[in-house]
């Protein structure tokens, strides 16, 4: 299992994948807003997603896990 983790604080702005997708190495997942600026978060592995523990307009923090791959 992989978890792949917000790296700014912010709000999620959209979620690139679904439960069941093959995701390669640095494609993004998901896109965080913080102060007017959309910021990919990318794989840094690959795998299948298995979980999203985010929803589109969820404040994040640093370091909470958005998606886990297996």
């Amino acid at each position: 299992m992989t978890d792949i983790e917000a790296h700014i604080t912010g709000t999620v702005w959209k979620i690139e994948c679904a439960v069941g997708d093959e995701i390669e190495e640095g494609d993004t997942v998901a896109i965080l807003e913080s102060m007017k600026m959309e910021m990919p978060v990318e794989a840094e592995d690959a795998g299948t997603v298995t979980e999203i523990r985010c929803e589109e307009g969820q404040a994040v923090s640093e370091g909470d896990t958005l998606v886990v791959l297996d």
